[in-house]
């Protein structure tokens, strides 16, 4: 038995935990900001209770129907991933190893339900946090909006990358609303994607979302500087100035 008053989360003693869950429960998509506000503040930290918290994100997963039961998984993915910069995560991976594989199988069943574009990609981002997949599992979730915000790694000059309904674009004005330094980006060919990328095409394209998986085809692929003209590789890029990697 859990004893939460041993416990920390981000506001302090982490003895309303058990409750806050309940209403996450009955609620998730009300209850989801306040959850992680104690839990993982601003998507980059966790603490004792957080980890705690993963065997009921998964029983509360695993009573739900796949198109359901979202909101849960995603939650417990956010968990993992911060489990690196906390002190009290580094052995996530030992403690609690059957209950993150339970989460792996039922994010697993989740993807091949009916599901939006922009939940489908945050899945994709907790089955890798799940699967142990570093990077991507923080930094996919720029396919939800579908913007990357990089600086040409020649010239400097600030590039807006959008990737989706508007098309697969790089532009020195943000979404290119007036058209200044657009180019298109460039995408990897499927059959020249190699580790995460592949994986994750592949997935989509299995899935039946293969607007997502064009898109991952383009932030594995190369963009070109609207300035200079200078041709790079958009996910290096991105990595690079993405704050918790540098």
């Amino acid at each position: 038995m859990t004893d939460w008053s041993q416990l920390k989360d981000a506001f302090g003693s982490a003895v309303g935990v058990p409750a806050l869950l309940d209403r996450f429960e009955a609620a998730p998509s009300s209850v989801w900001p306040e959850l992680m506000d104690r839990l993982c503040p601003q998507l980059d930290s966790a603490f004792t209770a957080s980890f705690a918290a993963l065997p009921r994100l998964a029983r509360i997963a695993a009573a739900q129907e796949p198109e359901q039961r979202s909101w849960a998984l995603i939650a417990a993915g956010v968990i993992v991933s911060c489990a690196r910069r906390s002190p009290d995560g580094s052995d996530i991976r030992t403690t609690h190893a059957s209950t993150i594989a339970e989460l792996a199988g039922l994010t697993d069943e989740c993807l091949g339900a009916a599901l939006e574009p922009q939940t489908y990609v945050l899945l994709l981002q907790a089955a890798l946090a799940f699967d142990g997949v570093t990077v991507w599992d923080e930094l996919l979730d720029g396919l939800v909006e579908g913007e990357y915000e990089v600086s040409c790694p020649h010239c400097g000059v600030e590039l807006f990358l959008t990737l989706g309904d508007a098309g697969h674009l790089s532009s020195t004005e943000e979404q290119g609303l007036d058209g200044g330094g657009r180019r298109p980006l460039r995408p990897k060919a499927p059959q020249d994607l190699r580790g995460p990328s592949e994986r994750l095409h592949q997935r989509a394209m299995s899935d039946g979302h293969k607007e997502v998986a064009e898109a991952i085809a383009h932030l594995f692929g190369d963009a070109e500087c609207g300035d200079c003209g200078t041709v790079f590789p958009v996910a290096e890029r991105v990595v690079a100035q993405s704050p918790q990697f540098d």
